[in-house]
């Protein structure tokens, strides 16, 4: 069959020739009891993508009414749910906490009877794994001297019974998983709902992307996901996100929207893939953002909501809540400038680290005429202002390397002085701006002062 259509947006999963391995057991699966995408990652390797292999892994799902929470740690979370979205003040619904447990050295003995029925060191599996979130195996083995592992045993969700064994991903036979799970604090008696297993799947090198995640070799293909290297929920949603608002950019006939490093940790996320590629599945991870005091959850609308409402994701409803937020914000703070406390304005007490803005409320009664969002921001603008000034100027140096734009198609091979590996990276990446170009690795500070030469000359492109 031939499907039609003028763009595309590709989001493969794990799907993408996956396959599942639980110990001696394997099978064509992206997810267990659901099939693979056959056939796909080798049509695209015929194209001429540059397409890898990858593995990841899932632990367990244990029934939670099997489970005796007395023999473990509760961990309750944060009296205040702050909710993700600016549209709500408040989250209303049952707040329910995680447990922790240990392994023990009965479980790593288990593990360590059993290493040769695992996939991952029997050489059925050639993906790399995950670097932060190794299987439980590979803890046992690669770290003999740890006496225990920490497994935080979290609930799947509100109406179900599947609790989640986070710490304990494995891909060893399910006799071996019932086996070490037994042993552990807590778990003597816990039903398995699922059992853990690897999956291996293709992914492309997310270097053959533009920023606007549409690819460098097929015009209208967007590629979004663990397809582009990642792992985890979060980071395959933000690329899904930008891939579908680039999507319609482009049918529209209008610019993509990128976002910058200093502007969301999406962001931050694109442009490490597009731009550095990945060898392993790629985590996001807060040191990761160099401007991250600029990329606090209170402040994202700040840096946001006029974007959405560019691309039609938000309503004008939103930039005018917004307005109002920011000038309750101005008038907190032309109130504590405005009150003397002793010898200095309640603006210079608040940066001080041991006053907190409850500690003015007592002094300024005034101040409860505001909500408590927009005094937790004021608290945070008004202690971090000298960090985030010098923010700023790195910021604004960043802003000027990545408005100095290169053509897509410029002809690196004709520029004299350009180191050899120089080139080489450039012509992989292509990069589109300076700033970018500056942040591949293998390019050398003299390639970019050359380049910066070359555009003042008369090379300066932009898309």
């Amino acid at each position: 069959h031939t499907i039609t259509c003028k763009v595309m947006v590709l989001t493969t999963g794990t799907f993408m020739e996956g396959r599942i391995f639980i110990g001696e057991y394997d099978a064509s699966n992206g997810r267990l009891d659901e099939p693979a995408a056959i056939g796909l990652g080798s049509a695209l390797r015929k194209k001429g993508f540059p397409v890898g292999r990858l593995k990841t892994g899932t632990p367990a799902r244990v029934r939670r009414s099997s489970l005796d929470f007395d023999k473990m740690e509760i961990q309750d979370g944060e009296e205040t749910m702050m909710p993700f979205s600016f549209d709500y003040d408040s989250i209303q619904r049952p707040a329910l906490p995680c447990h922790i447990t240990w392994t023990n050295e009965n479980t790593h003995q288990i593990i360590r009877q059993n290493i040769h029925r695992s996939p991952l060191y029997g050489g059925k599996i050639v993906g790399k794994g995950p670097r932060y979130c190794p299987s439980i195996e590979d803890k046992v083995v690669r770290f003999p001297d740890r006496e225990r592992h920490q497994i935080f045993v979290e609930p799947e969700g509100v109406g179900t019974e599947e609790m989640y064994l986070n710490g304990i991903s494995s891909s060893l036979p399910e006799d071996v998983q019932h086996a070490f799970i037994h042993s552990i604090a807590g778990l003597e008696h816990a039903q398995i709902m699922r059992p853990a297993y690897a999956v291996e799947y293709d992914f492309i090198d997310p270097q053959a992307l533009f920023p606007s995640l549409e690819s460098k070799l097929v015009e209208n293909l967007f590629i979004a996901g663990q397809t582009n290297g990642t792992s985890g929920y979060e980071e395959a949603a933000c690329q899904g996100l930008m891939a579908g608002i680039n999507a319609s950019q482009k049918l529209k006939g209008e610019k993509p929207l990128v976002l910058s490093r200093n502007e969301a940790y999406t962001g931050v996320l694109i442009d490490d893939l597009v731009t550095m590629g990945t060898q392993e599945p790629y985590r996001m991870f807060t040191s990761r953002a160099e401007y991250r005091l600029n990329l606090r959850h209170d402040s994202c609308d700040q840096r946001l909501t006029a974007k959405g409402l560019s691309v039609g994701l938000q309503k004008q409803e939103a930039l005018d809540r917004l307005k109002d937020k920011l000038a309750k914000m101005d008038a907190v703070k032309d109130l504590l400038r405005a009150r003397r406390l002793e010898e200095k304005s309640a603006l210079q007490a608040l940066k001080m680290p041991e006053v907190t803005i409850a500690d003015l409320l007592e002094h300024m009664p005034e101040l409860k005429a505001f909500e408590e969002p927009i005094l937790y921001q004021v608290e945070l603008d008004v202690k971090y202002e000298g960090y985030i000034n010098r923010q700023e100027r790195q910021i604004s140096r960043f802003e000027k390397l990545e408005s100095l734009l290169i053509d897509e198609s410029l002809d690196y091979d004709a520029i004299e002085g350009l180191s050899a590996e120089g080139k080489e990276k450039l012509k992989k990446v292509r990069p589109l701006s300076i700033g970018q170009a500056s942040r591949i690795n293998g390019v050398r500070n003299s390639d970019i002062a050359v380049l910066i030469v070359h555009l003042d000359r008369g090379g300066r492109h932009g898309r």
